[in-house]
């Protein structure tokens, strides 16, 4: 168990370790019960077959986490990316990806559910299967419409003609449901190569979608009137490293957004691949291909542009907009670190990022960050309405 510290005016903090060498991706989200629950993957090392998905909560009035409990167990798959989702009829939902070793272009969507909060799951079922355009992969929350519609945010993942998976061939979706998750549509979003991790948020005029961007340059924004017919992503201001940023809609009405202010123009070596450790197998001892030098070349067309891996993954930066995304106020960041990352290898120390972010509120207006630490611990930070960050910007 992990007990909440104070680590300054407004702040508190506590890591969850789970069992096992590595940890990443988590997720959070209110529960039915309004207990906050937390779940990201862990296991040897991501793309390695004992990758699974981990559980805790923190009852709404208590300061120490539960002890991660595994979820799921597929011996033939590294399963991945999980998120939680409370729907109306105040049932939990868990969705995760499970693919073969480090082709996420395998990748499927499976989903549990829970009628006590997470206190005990149906079985495993696969919910969104790989198709003939590729793995479907799956990082956002479940946002649903003023009309009841569920929306799934989802990105294809798409091999080369030529070689394995790498990311740059990636393009968004967002899967609609009329009937309680029930039945799923597919709808593509134009011009989203490289765009992936589609955080779909309530706006002014409809919705408005953040994305990673692939090629680690900058934040990208599309909108929508109804959730499911969406504008080519656009880069903002903000910068991206490839790599994962998460918002959410606060009870005043501002977006609150957690990224890491960083991007390939930060980085001074590039590394082959995610999953260049791991082999066909999901087995430890892959390619072995080193991290290079950066090419600051950039004379080539955007159409030509690769997949960019190792931009430092730090800091854990916080920002606000009131007025949706159209401009950000950034406040002082929740961590700080090298963010190392051109391996993913947290064994011996080797992985230095602080990422993956995430972000919800609760009842009482606290909110809530969890963040991948080295790719070893999930940390929480508990961020009370007073804390005087709110009211300082950098």
């Amino acid at each position: 168990m992990s007990t909440l510290r104070e680590t300054g005016p407004g702040l508190a903090e506590a890591g969850l370790v789970a069992p096992v060498a590595q940890s990443h991706a988590a997720n959070l989200a209110v529960l039915p019960d309004g207990d906050l629950g937390c779940v990201w993957f862990g296991g040897t090392q991501e793309g390695v077959h004992d990758i699974r998905i981990w559980f805790a909560r923190l009852a709404q009035d208590g300061t120490t986490w539960s002890d991660p409990v595994a979820l799921t167990d597929d011996p033939e798959r590294s399963e991945q990316n999980p998120l939680l989702f409370h729907a109306p009829d105040d049932s939990l939902w868990l969705f995760w990806t499970a693919q073969h070793a480090g082709r996420q272009d395998t990748a499927e969507v499976r989903v549990r559910r829970s009628t006590d909060s997470g206190r005990s799951w149906d079985e495993p079922r696969v919910l969104l299967p790989a198709d003939e355009v590729g793995g479907v992969f799956i990082r956002q929350p479940v946002q649903v419409t003023a009309e009841g519609t569920w929306l799934l945010p989802s990105f294809s993942c798409r091999a080369p003609a030529t070689g394995t998976w790498s990311g740059g061939e990636d393009t968004s979706a967002v899967y609609a449901s009329t009937d309680g998750g029930t039945s799923w549509s597919r709808h593509d979003i134009p011009g989203s190569r490289g765009a992936v991790h589609m955080n779909v948020l309530p706006a002014e005029d409809g919705y408005l979608a953040l994305y990673r961007s692939r090629f680690a340059d900058a934040i990208h924004a599309s909108t929508s009137p109804d959730g499911v017919r969406w504008t080519k992503p656009v880069p903002t201001a903000l910068p991206n490293n490839n790599s994962s940023v998460q918002a959410t809609r606060l009870r005043d009405g501002r977006l609150a957004l957690v990224y890491n202010a960083s991007s390939a123009a930060d980085a001074s070596h590039r590394r082959a691949g995610l999953y260049d450790e791991v082999d066909e197998h999901g087995a430890l001892g892959g390619r072995e291909r080193p991290a290079v030098a950066v090419d600051r070349d950039t004379s080539g067309q955007a159409e030509d542009r690769q997949a960019f891996w190792g931009a430092p993954r730090a800091p854990i930066a916080l920002a606000t907009s009131a007025d949706d995304g159209r401009s950000w106020q950034r406040h002082p960041d929740l961590a700080q670190g090298e963010g190392t990352c051109l391996t993913n290898n947290s064994r011996d120390g080797l992985n230095r990022e602080l990422s993956y972010p995430s972000i919800v509120q609760d009842a009482r207006g606290r909110v809530h960050v969890a963040y991948t630490r080295h790719r070893s611990s999930i940390r929480h930070v508990r961020i009370e309405p007073d804390w005087p960050g709110w009211q300082e910007t950098r």
